[in-house]
Formats: structure tokens, sequence, C-alpha cells
């Protein structure tokens, strides 16, 4: 996309303690420049997207309505790269485990958990699994990575598979991505460790437990993490950044973004500076000119949520934004359930959002984990084939919310 006069950098962009902001207005950065150091061991390092000027560092709003530090850089138009960035020196797990915390690579598929931190379980792995599905409606940001950067993508799983000692790896992707299949399966084929399997092209199959269930036929047990299956699982696009700096050294300073829904005039995947803000990137992509924009969403249809204000900026696990016409955008009336029992046919999950509406209604919390209403991932089939058009979705998300609350607390009412 083109350059932004200005980006807003949030020191905010991961799962943990954010982190800490290095510079202060006035500063020079360049691309590359560190601007936010790792707040904890769960956090993650923030680095500038553009060459410029600070402009400001102050508190900024995030979407979940807590505030966080944020860094706004004017810029200037040169995008000259900082000294510092260098192909890291990487001799052993140490070293290599550095150099991972420092590129500042996250989880970009949208979970934003500090990479380093994940390479890291507490329980024996035998296989590390590459997260190719990309089965949210319209994004094709992943398609396009690995169309364009399959050595990137290799390079990454192989220093990952050298370094951990993990001995295999699994690259899972859809069948409706022939193209991807063949391309991975040509550039592995003399890779003894690094198998392509093919998945079946149905909606929440990118979801790591399915995943898991889909490749290696494991089951994550309850509240557990996929270490705990023997498996660890990298989002194809993180791994070919992470293979992009360990050849050039940048860290994570831009990715790419797809742009399509019914109101866009150009639907496209593009390459979007970290801070860019969405209004920034609506614009390089254009809207139709007969179409009222009706709503925005972040990430995919089905999971993302609508933005309320187009000035807010991207981040690293920002990989679409949905334009939707004021029609596409309008909800129909929901009206009473009629227990047709469709929200639990369609769950990938197998979870019963009929029976965790009324336990949540309760407030009834043994029932409530009996439902297991905490391998909800918000996947939005419910709401989308209930005939009824109930808010199934976001009443599955309030549940899970207030459950994992009352068991934190300790509590049972």
């Amino acid at each position: 996309m083109p350059l932004p006069a200005q980006v807003r950098i949030l020191m905010s962009q991961h799962i943990g303690a954010p982190a800490k902001a290095t510079v202060k207005k006035g500063d020079a950065v360049c691309v590359g420049t560190l601007i936010g150091e790792a707040g904890g061991f769960v956090s993650a390092n923030i680095h500038s997207s553009v060459s410029g000027t600070v402009k400001a560092v102050e508190p900024y709003r995030l979407s979940n309505g807590k505030l966080c530090d944020s860094v706004v850089i004017e810029t200037d138009g040169k995008q000259t790269v900082d000294p510092s960035v260098q192909p890291p020196v990487v001799t052993d797990k140490a070293s290599f485990l550095a150099a991972v915390r420092a590129s500042g690579l996250v989880g970009l598929g949208g979970a934003g958990f500090p990479t380093d931190v994940k390479l890291q379980p507490k329980s024996p792995v035998d296989t590390l699994l590459i997260n190719a599905s990309e089965c949210e409606v319209w994004l094709t940001s992943d398609t396009q990575e690995m169309l364009t950067c399959p050595d990137d993508i290799v390079r990454g799983i192989q220093a990952v598979l050298q370094y951990t000692g993990i001995p295999r790896c699994i690259i899972g992707i859809e069948k409706n991505k022939p193209e991807c299949i063949d391309l991975l399966c040509q550039k592995t084929k003399d890779i003894a460790n690094i198998d392509v399997k093919p998945l079946p092209s149905v909606y929440g199959t990118g979801a790591e437990l399915i995943l898991i269930e889909k490749c290696l036929g494991r089951e994550v047990p309850h509240g557990g993490l996929p270490a705990d299956a023997g498996a660890i699982v990298m989002n194809v696009t993180s791994v070919s950044m992470l293979g992009k700096y360990l050849a050039t050294g940048m860290p994570v300073v831009e990715r790419v973004v797809t742009v399509d829904g019914d109101a866009c005039a150009q639907p496209q995947n593009m390459i979007v500076p970290v801070g860019a803000s969405y209004q920034d990137i609506v614009n390089a992509a254009g809207l139709k000119p007969d179409v009222t924009l009706g709503k925005v969403v972040a990430g995919g249809a089905m999971m993302g949520p609508a933005v309320e204000d187009l000035s807010y900026p991207s981040t690293k696990t920002c990989s679409g934004l949905i334009l939707l016409s004021k029609a596409a955008a309008t909800p129909p009336a929901a009206e009473p359930c009629i227990r047709c029992g469709r929200c639990i046919e369609y769950c990938p999950m197998g979870l019963a959002p009929v029976e965790v509406n009324g336990a949540y209604a309760a407030r009834d919390v043994e029932e409530l984990g009996k439902l297991h209403v905490d391998y909800c991932f918000n996947c939005g089939s419910c709401t989308f084939v209930c005939p009824a058009k109930r808010p199934c979705t976001q009443m599955m998300g309030l549940a899970k919310a207030y459950y994992l609350d009352q068991i934190k607390k300790g509590g049972n009412k």
C-alpha cells in the first residue's frame, strides 16, 4: 500500500505484558528501529515500520477497552533501514530463541502469542504443525504468502526443527488450495522430515485443536495446550516471517493483509506497515462508488470484530479487513429459539450453544463446565446456521468469559 503520512504503533500487539516504549517525542527512527522492548517473559519487542520522527508517545484505547502506550511516527517517505538490521548469528538453541525474541515475532494467525515462548514447551514435542488451512471467509493472506514466499517458509521450518530438536514437521493445507499444496510439495520433496498434508475444505479446520486431530489423530487434554498432545502449532505466515528474519535481520514491521468484501472496489492482498490506520488501508483499496459502507470487520467475516473507528491502527495480527455494504452489514431481527439443534450440529467443537445459553442465563458455573464452554473459539458457525438469527456466537463468548472469570475467582455461582 502507499506509505501513510503517519503511523500509530501500539505497544500491545500480543498476548502478555505490553512492551515498554524505548523512544520519546522528537526521536528519529528508521525501519526496524526498536521502539518497544518486551515487558516480561510473555511479551514481544515492537519495531518501527517506517522512517521518520516520533511525534508522540501517548496512551491509546484498545479495542478491548484497555489503555496502552502507543508511538506516533510521522513518516519521512525515505524508508531508511536501521543500521542495526543484520541477519542474526544463530549457532545453537539459546541463540536461536534469542533471535526469535529479538525479531518481535508473534502468532500472526491472530492469536498473537510470542513465538519464542511457544518454542519453549514444558512437555515433550515430536511434531511441528504448520497451520496453512486459512479457512476463514474471504481471507487469502496466508495463501498469498505460500505462493510468493515458499522458500522463506521452508527456511523457517528447518530452523525450528534444527534448533529445537523437534524431529518432524507437517504442513496442513486445505484441499481448496491446490497450487499451494503442489508448490510446497515440490519445495519439500527432498526433505525427509517435512510433509505436506492436504486437509478437508471445511470451516473450522484451522482451529488448533481440530488441526491437531486432523493431522495427528490426537486429542489435546481438556484445559491443556498443543504441547500436551506432542505438538507445537505455528501459522504459515509466522514461520515465513521467521525465515525472512533469519535471512535479512528485518524484524516484524509489516504483513500481508487481505482487503475484500462487497463494498471493496479493488479486492486484493496488500503489504501493510504495522501501525497504518484502517482508514489508510480502506483508502488504498477503495470503495465501490455506488455502495454505502456499512461495516468494516477486522479479520475474517466469521470471527472478526466490527471496527468502531477507522482511525484504529493495524497490528501484527491483523490479517484482513472486510468492507461490507450497508445492506450486507444490517443483521436480520432475532427471533425466539425454536430448539432445532442446528447450532449443535454445525459446531466444529461439538458444543451445545442452546444448552450453554440456558446455563449462562442461570449463571450456573458447574453446568457451563460440564458443557465445556471454554472450548468455544468463537468461530461464528452457530449464528450463521441459526434460522432464528439469534446472536449465539456473542452469547457463547459472554458465557465463556463469565465461566473463566468465575473459575479464576474460585466461585461456583
